[in-house]
C-alpha cells in the first residue's frame, strides 16, 4: 500500500471516530426533552406561578437532554464499544444499546469483529536474483480481542496494512522470480504465518492472504517468452528424434522377416509398385540398391508393359 492509500486509510478512520457515534434515539430524546421543558415553561406562565419557575425548567429538561445524548449509545451487531472510565479500562459493550455516564466514561472506539480486508501492495521491489517486480496482494483479517487492539496499538488498520506491506517485501527478497510466478500458493502461506505472528498481539489474526497479481518488467517479459518458445521447439525436436528412433527400430525388427525369404520381399515390392503406379501420372524413384536387391527391374518392366497394353487397346 502506498502513502496516498494509507492516508485514506487514515482519513477513513477518522470518519468513524466514537464521539461521532451519536444514535438517533439519543436525539429524540433530547428533542422530547426540550419541547417537555419548553411547555411546562408556558404552563408555569398561564397559571401564574413563581416566575423563576419557568427558566429553572427549560434548563433542567435541556440538561436531563443533554445527558440523554451523550449517555445512549448503540453499537451494530457486528461491533462493539471500547468504554474507559477516567482514563483505564471498563469493558466492551454492545451490540444493543447501552448507557455511559458522561464526563466519567468515554468511548475509546468502536471494534469491527467482521471479517476485513485490507489490499496491500509491494512496488519495485528486487527477488532474489535481482529482478524488480510489483506485487499486489489481500489480506482477510479480524479482531478477536478488542481490548488488545485499541490498547496496545494506536492505529491497528493502518499498522495491520504497514506489517502485511513489510512482510510481502521480505519473502519477495528471499524467493526467485520463477519460484514468485509458481508457487503463490506457498509464497500465500508464508505470507499469513509472517503477518499473524506479528498482529497476534494486537488481538487480531489474518485468515489469508492472496496474491492478486505479479508484473514484471516488459523487457523480461519478452525475454521470458522468447525462452519459453525455445524450449518448446527444443522439446519438440527431441520428441522428434524419439519418433525417428522408435521409426527406425520398427523397419529393423520388420527386416529381419525378410532376410531368408526372398519370396516374401519379392511380394512386398510388387506391392510397393502397385501403390505407387496405380495413379496415373505416378513417378516412383527407387534406390539402385533395392532395385538390385529386390529384383524391382523386372516387375518395373513388367508393370510399364501392361500399363502400354492398356494405353494400345
Amino acid at each position: 500500500m502506498n502513502t496516498a492509500n494509507l492516508k485514506n486509510l487514515m482519513a477513513k478512520n477518522m470518519l468513524k471516530q466514537p464521539d461521532q457515534h451519536i444514535p438517533g434515539v439519543a436525539i429524540f430524546v433530547f428533542v422530547i426533552m426540550l419541547l417537555a421543558g419548553g411547555a411546562l415553561a408556558a404552563i408555569t406562565v398561564s397559571l401564574g406561578w413563581p416566575e423563576y419557575l419557568a427558566p429553572v425548567f427549560i434548563i433542567g429538561f435541556t440538561l436531563i437532554g443533554m445527558y440523554f445524548l451523550f449517555a445512549i449509545k448503540i453499537a451494530s451487531p457486528w461491533e462493539k464499544g471500547v468504554v474507559l472510565r477516567f482514563g483505564k479500562f471498563r469493558g466492551l459493550f454492545g451490540p444493543g444499546i447501552f448507557w455511559l455516564i458522561p464526563i466519567m466514561d468515554s468511548l475509546a472506539n468502536w471494534i469491527d469483529h467482521r471479517v476485513m480486508v485490507t489490499p496491500f501492495s509491494a512496488e519495485k521491489t528486487l527477488t532474489k536474483d535481482t529482478v524488480p517486480v510489483d506485487v499486489d496482494a489481500v489480506l482477510f483479517w479480524v479482531v478477536w480481542d478488542a481490548e488488545k487492539a485499541v490498547l496496545e496499538v494506536e492505529d491497528y488498520r493502518a499498522a495491520i496494512s504497514w506489517a502485511a506491506q513489510t512482510a510481502l517485501r521480505e519473502i519477495l527478497g528471499q524467493m526467485a522470480l520463477a519460484d514468485i510466478l509458481t508457487g503463490r500458493s506457498k509464497m500465500d502461506a508464508e505470507l499469513q504465518r509472517i503477518i499473524d505472528e506479528r498482529t497476534t498481539p494486537w488481538g487480531v489474526t489474518v485468515q489469508s492472504v492472496e496474491i492478486r497479481d505479479v508484473v514484471i518488467p516488459p523487457d523480461l517479459e519478452d525475454t521470458m517468452s522468447r525462452q519459453a518458445q525455445a524450449e518448446r521447439e527444443r522439446q519438440a525436436r527431441v520428441i522428434l528424434g524419439e519418433s525417428e528412433m522408435q521409426i527406425a527400430h520398427s523397419f529393423s525388427e520388420a527386416s529381419k522377416a525378410y532376410i531368408n525369404n526372398p519370396t516374401a520381399l519379392h511380394l512386398r515390392a510388387m506391392n510397393m509398385l502397385f501403390e505407387g503406379l496405380k495413379e496415373k501420372g505416378a513417378l516412383v524413384i527407387v534406390p539402385s540398391s533395392a532395385v538390385e536387391t529386390m529384383n524391382l527391374g523386372g516387375l518395373s518392366g513388367m508393370v510399364s508393359l501392361a500399363q502400354q497394353n492398356v494405353k494400345s487397346e
